[in-house]
């Protein structure tokens, strides 16, 4: 029998977690970390059992992207810490905050052959920001405090610990780390920003470029302060979805970039004789794309250094608290206005990014053309609602043509480009954001990689509604095959009877053959997603793929 008397490392884990804000945990117990889930269920935070480490993850992740405050996922040794890998190097490589804790076997069997052992630091060390085994207790609260900090601290991403079976066992002696001052970042320097004030009044055509780092509550209001003031133009990527708002929209909004060189935005990244980098990782969209002739003069504002390669040399870096830099900013370039010639320039650019490509929208009878999906989806959804968007060809035509207004609300994966993490991302969402209609989208392929977690959702009774973009196979895959060898291969899958899928856990499904049908259906599912998950299965129409990496803009408008 447990004594309760006595204090363990794993109450220093837990109560490490209560005094950092924790809410949520994500994960699955085994023997080698279950004292800690029997920890976990006397003290809190609350526990969300999923049915893989990977989906956990994932969901820990969307928890961090949203509120910058590090995820937390919890998984045994052995095949439960190999398991989290996927879902740990989306967080780095994506800039999201994650805290991951693992299992490992007792400290006297770790250089043996014994049941689960393995290097855990060792194979999670390369996709981490920090990653260490905990082998004295009394170090496990110190431990945590460090690997939060790292997590959330210049570009966020995921930190791990490992820790053996015997160290959550042990007594320990120390009290838990007390919650500590998050340090402020100042802005950078008076003289960093009247130069970029100075560039920005001798500029032809400036254009603002932002990238997730820009997406922050704190920046992404800096951010609108600075266009209420000075109509900049805007090129958003994938992940900086949302930061322009609804009413800056018309006159500084020039689309997203994230695949593919031909939307709008690049010609205008191409055009502008400065680009001002605002939170942009090379990772969302590397510059070779944007920059491939080398000729762009670039000045970053950021937390951090920027990673230099030949096609991103920034001639300056404004490095401090983004937003404290940017509302210093706007006084320095109040009053600029645009030449006239760069007025004309956009607004001709604008007249294209609604037609850019003709697409023929009449589709075969029991299909639906993805931008009448889209123009539904837009109709339908609020802007305080949470769009969690899947990897395939469905993320692109949302990506270009989907409108989102509130940043942290449109959620991509294109750093990784990983499978899977729609659903996941919304169950995170929807924990956070209560009482919101989560809208969950992903092909047919994507869905299969995390679907088992529709069980939660339908436990917690989280108000999802999961569109699924079904063709039958992995579609992005296959179009590009085509475009690149004019035939596809290994992409072909098998019929999944999705409406059915959802019964068996306990969710509604339904299937739509039509733009109309879609569009009461959507409609009812909104409405009654409150007492549960909903999923529509959609026949999609594929035909325009092909024109979607296709060379569609002219490289200057005159």
């Amino acid at each position: 029998m447990t004594d309760k008397k006595r204090h363990y490392g794993a109450d220093l884990i837990i109560d490490s977690l209560i005094n950092h804000e924790v809410k949520y945990v994500f994960g699955i117990p085994g023997a080698k970390i279950d004292r800690v889930f029997d920890t976990l269920e006397e003290k809190g935070p609350q526990l969300i059992v999923s049915r893989h480490e990977q989906n956990a993850t994932f969901m820990a992740q969307g928890l961090g992207r949203i509120t910058g405050k590090p995820g937390v996922v919890i998984a045994t040794s052995g095949p439960g810490i190999s398991n989290l890998a996927t879902g740990l190097v989306t967080a780095t490589a994506e800039g999201d905050p994650v805290l991951a804790i693992g299992g490992q076997v007792k400290r006297s069997d770790l250089l043996k052959r014994a049941h689960q052992s393995m290097n855990n630091v060792a194979m999670l060390e390369p996709i981490t920001k920090y990653s260490a085994e905990v082998h004295d207790p009394d170090t496990l609260s110190e431990t945590i405090a460090n690997a939060y900090r790292i997590a959330k601290s210049g570009k966020p991403g995921a930190s791990f610990i490992s820790i053996p079976q015997d160290v959550t066992d042990s007594p320990v002696h120390v009290k838990t780390i007390k919650p500590l001052t998050e340090p402020k970042l100042g802005s950078a320097s008076v003289e960093d920003i009247n130069y970029l004030a100075q560039a920005i009044r001798n500029a032809v055509l400036p254009v603002l470029l932002l990238g997730n780092g820009a997406s922050d509550e704190k920046v992404t209001r800096s951010i609108r302060r600075l266009l209420g003031s000075v109509k900049l133009p805007v090129v958003e990527t994938f992940q900086g979805a949302g930061i322009v708002s609804r009413d800056l929209e018309e006159e500084t909004f020039f689309g997203r970039v994230g695949l593919f060189r031909n939307q709008p935005g690049d010609m205008l990244l191409k055009k502008s004789d400065l680009v001002i980098a605002i939170g942009y990782d090379p990772i969302e969209y590397e510059a070779r794309n944007w920059n491939a002739e080398v000729s762009a003069r670039t000045i970053v504002i950021d937390v951090a250094q920027a990673e230099i390669d030949t096609y991103f040399q920034p001639e300056r870096e404004l490095i401090g608290s983004i937003s404290e830099t940017i509302d210093l900013l706007i006084p320095a370039v109040n009053g600029y206005r645009l030449p006239e010639g760069s007025v004309e320039y956009l607004q001709n650019l604008k007249k294209n990014m609604s037609g850019d490509i003709k697409f023929d929208r009449q589709s075969a009878a029991g299909l639906v053309h993805p931008l009448d999906l889209i123009d539904i989806l837009q109709e339908q959804t609020k802007d305080d609602m949470t769009v969690t968007v899947d990897v395939g060809s469905h993320y692109i035509w949302m990506a270009r043509y989907f409108k989102s207004y509130e940043a942290r609300h449109l959620l991509f994966s294109n750093g990784m480009q990983t499978l899977g993490v729609a659903l996941p991302w919304a169950i995170s969402a929807a924990l956070i954001r209560p009482n919101k209609t989560v809208i969950s989208v992903s092909g047919d392929g994507g869905f299969l990689f995390s679907a088992q977690e529709l069980e939660i959702a339908v436990r917690l009774k989280l108000p999802i509604v999961h569109i699924i973009w079904n063709d039958g196979s992995y579609n992005m895959v296959k179009f590009q095959e085509e475009m690149k060898y004019g035939r596809s291969s290994g992409i072909q899958l098998g019929h999944v009877d999705f409406v059915k899928y959802a019964e068996a856990f306990g969710a509604k499904g339904y299937r739509v053959d039509s733009k109309e049908s879609f569009k009461s259906t959507l409609e009812k599912a909104i409405k009654e997603s409150a007492n549960g998950p909903i999923l529509i299965d959609v026949p999609i129409d594929y035909k325009d793929n092909g024109k979607l990496g296709e060379t569609i803009l002219p490289d200057e408008f005159d």
